[in-house]
């Protein structure tokens, strides 16, 4: 550990430091945040590849005092470094996507497009290539001992994440906070595509024994099948739903209970930041009425916490912001859902 003694929590987050201006290198963290600069799929807006830098900068305005978790900072958070070779490599293969996407928006077929159909091809073949990396980095990471977090990026990021885990895990679930329920098979023809994340994880890792999705508000009838046909390994608290539970008299806190009486022991948290109110995230890639106050999410966290269940890790993606002077809420709100989600984890740990 350093020598924290010079170190003031309450001054200003200096930019010489790491993630929410701490003074931690890697080797002296306990909790390691792995950034993924990549939004090749996104299938509206862009912008989510930047989300990590932005966060970054945004988390230097983040105060480190938490009143659930006063001194989880002390065991050292960690950002490391962003690898330009992965941002450039997504970048290029954005603009293949967007040609795709732009071609089937105009009522074409790839198939029937030689160039596309080669660049189709690139493009999943560099989806395997992200899930490849990831895990390695991922992988290496959980060797030392230490705890892991995501941040995208897109949705599609975490899924060698949850592949590494899975190696250390035979069997936990997933808390998924998201608008959408992302059980798209191949969307727009995109094998990896942030709107598959979840149909790529139930069907590549067994390990994955439960999916508890909260907050879904778009999602199209083949999803609702799979969810109906899963055999309760799918559990999906829909928006419509909690809101009319929530107008009937329910509390946000017995709605709370039966999310984290429906996960297993063992809990990875991924959290789409579109899963909020889009007043917190206006710029995020698919925004959609209706969600969440970010206090609701962390009340969640809370009952999570006292439940007594185990987080073993952590993703939060599709944050984006926009290019205008005062378009900063998004990494602002994003800043403070890391640092909850990284005291939750180091608290449980």
């Amino acid at each position: 550990m350093p020598d924290l003694s010079f170190f003031d929590p309450n001054s200003v987050g200096l930019k010489s430091n790491n993630i929410f201006g701490l003074p931690f290198n890697e080797e002296q963290s306990q909790l390691v945040l792995l950034p993924v600069p990549w939004e090749v799929t996104v299938s509206y807006r862009s912008g989510t590849a930047r989300g990590p830098e932005k966060i970054f900068n945004a988390s230097l305005q983040v105060d480190l005092f938490d009143p659930e978790v006063k001194d989880g900072w002390k065991k050292g958070f960690y950002m490391q470094p962003i690898d330009r070779n992965i941002s450039k490599r997504g970048d290029y293969l954005r603009q293949c996507a967007e040609l795709i996407i732009s071609n089937l928006a105009e009522g074409g077929d790839i198939s029937e497009n030689e160039q596309l159909s080669a660049k189709m091809k690139e493009i999943n073949e560099g989806g395997k290539m992200l899930c490849d990396w990831v895990y390695t980095m991922t992988s290496s990471i959980l060797k030392q001992d230490k705890m892991v977090g995501l941040i995208g990026g897109d949705h599609s990021t975490p899924l060698g994440f949850l592949k590494a885990l899975s190696e250390r895990y035979s069997d936990f679930g997933i808390l998924q906070i998201d608008a959408h329920a992302d059980l798209r098979v191949a969307y727009e023809g995109f094998t990896y595509s942030h709107a598959s994340i979840m149909y790529n994880v139930t069907r590549e890792i067994k390990e994955v024994t439960k999916l508890v999705q909260v907050g879904i508000r778009d999602y199209c009838d083949e999803e609702l099948k799979l969810i109906e046909g899963s055999n309760g390994r799918i559990v999906t608290f829909f928006d419509k739903d909690i809101k009319a539970q929530q107008y009937e008299g329910a509390t946000w806190k017995s709605i709370c209970e039966q999310i984290v009486s429906a996960l297993p022991q063992k809990i990875y948290i991924s959290f789409d930041i579109d899963g909020l109110d889009p007043k917190l995230c206006p710029n995020t890639g698919t925004p959609v009425p209706g969600g969440f106050e970010s206090e609701q999410i962390f009340y969640l966290f809370k009952m999570i916490r006292e439940s007594g269940k185990k987080i073993i890790g952590f993703d939060l993606n599709e944050v984006s912001a926009g290019d205008q002077i005062g378009d900063c809420i998004d990494t602002i709100v994003a800043a403070r859902v890391l640092y909850k989600l990284c005291n939750l984890m180091v608290d449980q740990n």
